[in-house]
């Protein structure tokens, strides 16, 4: 994990232990690499309390409960199936928040509509989920390690807005 990811971890952890708020992972692309960062910093059975890696829509359909409607019409790289692992997760692992990935992170599975590299992003609560699309092609370790990065600031990001009131977005 590079040094930008121990840093956004370690903040996220300070936060979600002052706020005594839980979190968990609903990952598909990223095959835990979010669980990964979260559990790098000491301490983190206090507020991590497990991920579930839905790498088929199976998985996301009977543990996350998204929709399979959805996975049929806009297949599993689309805003919604992040949004509703999200909401899956929180309610599946009873977490206040919970983080999500899914996409393709190559080197083949792409699209003309969806090319390899395209990521959705997500975190957030029952109530409110916040997204982001990933989508530049560096190989697939690179894209894992953007879309983990990415994921952390984003929630990161969403955990001061809900502490706060403000967000601070970084590109």
């Amino acid at each position: 994990m590079d040094f930008e990811a121990k840093v956004t971890s370690r903040s996220v952890s300070e936060l979600l232990w002052d706020m005594e708020k839980t979190v968990s992972t609903a990952e598909s692309c990223t095959g835990g690499r979010i669980a990964e960062a979260i559990i790098a910093v000491p301490g983190a059975s206090k507020y991590f309390k497990g991920g579930i890696i839905s790498y088929v829509n199976e998985v996301k359909e009977s543990l996350l409960g998204v929709d399979h409607q959805v996975l049929e019409e806009k297949t599993a790289v689309c805003e919604e199936v992040a949004i509703q692992m999200v909401k899956g997760a929180c309610r599946t692992l009873n977490t206040d928040y919970a983080i999500s990935a899914t996409g393709i992170a190559g080197p083949s599975g792409g699209t003309k509509d969806i090319p390899v590299g395209t990521i959705w992003l997500a975190c957030g609560n029952a109530d409110r989920v916040i997204t982001l699309k990933v989508e530049e092609d560096h190989g697939r370790d690179i894209n894992l390690a953007i879309a983990t990065n990415k994921a952390m600031q984003l929630f990161l990001d969403y955990l001061k807005d809900e502490n706060t009131g403000k967000v601070e977005l970084v590109g």
